[in-house]
This record gives structure tokens, sequence and C-alpha cells, in this order.
């Protein structure tokens, strides 16, 4: 399939950065529709167009090659989506302090480690890919934060409960994953 590439790796200018941008231009919406009307059609349909894009945007990569910028803006739009709605239902909520705050600190310290830690191996001249669970541990989190503002699920806590800590348990195990992944990587260079 990597002869049917439409892009090199040094590509900005792609379908699959669009489609990433609009997510990054689209999300401060979302976390605003959030801290105003948490639980709406509004903010529901917005966080599926965010979700969409996210998707798409993976097939459109992986059809149309990847790219070094796409590397890096996709993970931080997904971390931008993530992070600011959970930091938005933690505000939206009257008891969203008590029930997210823990979750959205475990998840923001994860995504701050595992950022600094790839960082760190690229400087290397090592790449850490991420693993198809960790592309699961993001469909969780958008799912959790989904379930807050969708109109049937929002007003119960129990869906959210249940979603939120699915989504920190594979947030942490798949953290735990890529630092193992990385020393194996590192020790096989080595």
């Amino acid at each position: 399939m990597s002869g049917d590439r439409t892009y090199g790796p040094t590509a900005l200018l792609t379908p699959a950065n669009s489609l990433t941008a609009f997510r990054l231009v689209i999300a401060p919406l979302f976390i605003y529709l959030i801290v105003v009307d948490r639980i709406s059609w509004w903010t529901t349909v917005v966080g599926l167009s965010v979700a969409a894009s996210d998707y798409f945007d993976g097939i459109v990569a992986r059809r149309q090659g990847t790219t070094t910028s796409g590397a890096f803006l996709d993970p931080l739009a997904d971390k931008v989506v993530v992070l600011g709605g959970l930091y938005a239902i933690v505000l939206a909520r009257p008891h969203g302090i008590s029930f997210f705050i823990a979750p959205a600190i475990i998840i923001t310290v994860r995504e701050i480690a595992m950022s600094v830690y790839r960082s760190r191996a690229a400087r290397g001249g090592h790449s850490i890919p991420a693993s198809r669970l960790a592309k699961w541990k993001t469909f969780a989190q958008d799912w959790a934060i989904g379930l807050c503002v969708l109109p049937f699920t929002g007003h119960h806590l129990a869906y959210a409960f249940v979603a939120i800590w699915v989504a920190v348990a594979l947030t942490v195990y798949t953290g735990a994953q890529y630092f193992l992944e990385g020393r194996k990587i590192v020790a096989r260079a080595s």
C-alpha cells in the first residue's frame, strides 16, 4: 500500500492535516459549549463533528501517507479535545469537581509524561509508535465526554462514572505500554 501514497512524510498541506486543523479550530467551540450548555444537542453535534474528523483523518492519513506534521498535530488535537472537554465538564457540573477532577488529573499527568517521554526518545533518534490500544484509549476518553453531553445520558452519572474510569484505566495501561515499548526500542538500538 505504500506505493499508493499521495503525500510524503514531509508534506504539510494534506487532507488529513486539514481535518486535524479543523478539529483544533472547532475544539474551543466544543469546550465552550460544554461549559455554558453541557447537556444539549448542539454540544453533541459539535462533539460528534470533532470525533468524526479524528476518525476520518486517520483513514485519510493511512491511505494517502502519514506525515511528520500529522504525527505531531493529531495527538495534539486529541489532547486539546480530551483535556479541554474533561476540564470543561469539571467547570460545568455543580458536583463536577468531586466527580471528574481525579480522572482529569490522572489523564493530564499521563499525557504530559508521555509527551515528554516521546520527545526525549525522538531527540535520541527513537520513534515510539502509538499502539492500537492507545487509539482505543482516545476513543474511550471521547465516549466518556460524549456520555456527559448527550441529552439521553448526560443527567445519569452512572454512565459517565463507568465510562470515565474505563478511559482512565486504558490511559494508565497504555502509558505503561509506551514506557516499556520505548525501553525495548532504546535497548535494541544500543
